[in-house]
């Protein structure tokens, strides 16, 4: 079985915010400034409705035959397009189980807002059965099915006022968490040009849903002890070798935790 675990980051969407407010003497900076300011009124939260929301990083573990692989789709430069296109040429080439946190509740929406808007195809991610019988209950727009789970979502049985972040389950467990960012200040990184550091803060986040994942694997008796602590051994020897800054942070965080 092949999983498919991811995580995004966005930006603002400031170009369609200039065409639905009139905004088009603003600057990108100014124009976010003024479609939050909108949004706190409106809310009395600056968090912009999802289909305002620019993807600027895609981050995914594969687990696949014996190896898993972690990085960031396409390269620091490509456009929203073309990251949105890598995620569900993805899920054709493999039809894998998607594992997300909060998945459910902003990636995929997210992600269908912005393959509409650029005519992204992705036959195999809407199929629910017309094309596979096998997909007429088990799909991945079904809610309570496994071909996307959701660990948010199912770890809080579907009760809202259940939900944890992320970050403190992750912790509890003994895992990193989150390092060194986190999505309020993936805007102001994006203007600052460190764009390789979202990518690498993403990567750090679909890292431990990933950890969480096996976790998850173990309880429900999809692993056995021996198993699951194969798979980890497999994610630390992987991180071991690709010797990247912010694998050997993510390593020495998880050997301190």
């Amino acid at each position: 079985m092949n999983i498919f675990v991811f995580d995004i980051e966005t930006i603002p969407d400031v170009a369609s915010g200039r065409r639905l407010y009139d905004l088009h003497e603003l600057s990108d900076e100014d124009t976010a400034k003024a479609m939050m300011n909108m949004r706190q009124q409106q809310t009395g939260s600056e968090f912009l409705p999802l289909h305002l929301h620019r993807i600027c990083a895609i981050s995914v573990v594969l687990r696949h035959a014996d190896r898993v692989k972690v990085w960031s789709l396409g390269e620091p430069d490509s456009g929203e397009a073309e990251l949105v296109q890598r995620f569900f040429d993805g899920i054709d080439k493999f039809t894998p189980t998607l594992v997300s946190w909060n998945g459910g509740g902003f990636d995929l929406p997210v992600l269908h807002y912005r393959s509409l808007l650029h005519g992204v195809q992705a036959p195999r991610y809407w199929d629910t059965g017309g094309d596979d019988r096998d997909f007429k209950w088990n799909n991945y727009l079904s809610r309570y099915h496994e071909r996307h789970t959701d660990l948010m979502d199912v770890l809080a049985g579907y009760q809202m006022r259940a939900n944890a972040k992320l970050d403190e389950v992750a912790t509890m467990l003994g895992f990193p968490g989150k390092m060194g960012m986190s999505g309020a200040k993936v805007w102001d990184a994006y203007l600052a040009g460190e764009i390789e550091g979202i990518r690498n803060y993403c990567e750090t986040d679909v890292l431990n849903t990933f950890l969480v994942y096996q976790r998850f694997q173990l309880i429900r008796g999809h692993l056995t002890q021996a198993a699951y602590e194969t798979e980890i051994e497999l994610l630390r020897s992987t991180l071991e070798h690709e010797d990247k800054q912010h694998f050997r942070e993510f390593l020495e965080h998880w050997e301190t935790a």
